[in-house]
């Protein structure tokens, strides 16, 4: 589905992602964690083509395509899409407005915003004086209605209540696990997440460790999250990987 090889990126002339190497199969989700400011969003950005961010090497392949110089649009088209942190307010476009261009069915808009708690935003301008959580929702909202071939959510977890968390988490569920496609068409997901606390609640492949633009390591979801919770993202760095089946990408400490 995705395969992201040497991938290093600029913005301003400063690099943010080093030699940066993912893969993503048909079917699978993966998490990707890390402290702030250490390139998870800026990889978000990049694989959805934003001008500022300028690959300077390496490449990145979408179900068999090189997009590395394709437009967000043409990105789009192929069937990547996102679910940001910070999305923009849209004055003068309502929820539904906006829906309504993905999908025709007003049934399926009114379901699905109400599994959500958002039946009483569809005729709200997007995103304007809503709170984070009501964003994260609206921004699910939106991607669900897409039905992405590989949905890149940005930190879906941040921001929310316990309540709408089990909202977000089982709609993000929904979306990941889609019986109606076959296993070549079945979605895949790469999930930004500082804690991990998604993974509560979405099925998992592996779980990607980064720190200063760079992968570092990877394992299992659980052994990850719960490490990184107890210890904290440096002692990534130390390498446990005895301790439980993770593979070290950096330099040992």
């Amino acid at each position: 589905m995705l395969d992201i090889r040497n991938l290093t990126v600029e913005v301003e002339g400063k690099t943010i992602l080093k030699n940066l190497s993912l893969s993503i199969g048909f079917g699978e989700t993966v998490l990707l964690m890390g402290p702030n400011g250490s390139g998870k969003s800026s990889l978000i950005y990049t694989l959805m083509g934003h001008p500022r961010y300028i690959v300077k090497e390496g490449s990145i392949v979408f179900k068999g395509k090189d997009v590395t110089s394709m437009s967000t649009e043409e990105r789009v088209k192929l069937g990547l899409g996102a679910a940001l942190q910070f999305p923009p307010k849209v004055y003068g476009i309502t929820l539904r407005a906006l829906a309504k261009k993905i999908v025709k069915d007003e049934a399926e808009i009114e379901a699905l915003a109400s599994s959500l708690n958002l039946t009483n935003f569809l005729d709200r301008e997007i995103n304007v004086g809503f709170s984070g959580g009501e964003m994260k929702r609206a921004e699910i909202f939106l991607l669900l209605l897409q039905k992405p071939s590989l949905a890149l959510l940005d930190e879906p977890d941040s921001g929310v209540d316990v309540e709408n968390m089990v909202l977000v988490g089982n709609a993000i569920g929904r979306l990941l696990s889609d019986s109606s496609r076959t296993a070549v068409e079945k979605p895949s997901g790469l999930i930004v997440t500082h804690l991990g606390y998604i993974s509560r609640y979405v099925l998992t492949h592996r779980t990607y460790i980064m720190q200063n633009g760079r992968i570092i390591c990877y394992g299992p979801t659980e052994n990850l999250v719960n490490d990184v919770l107890k210890h904290g993202f440096d002692w990534c760095t130390k390498c446990y990987g005895d301790r439980f089946p993770c593979t070290y990408l950096g330099d040992k400490v």
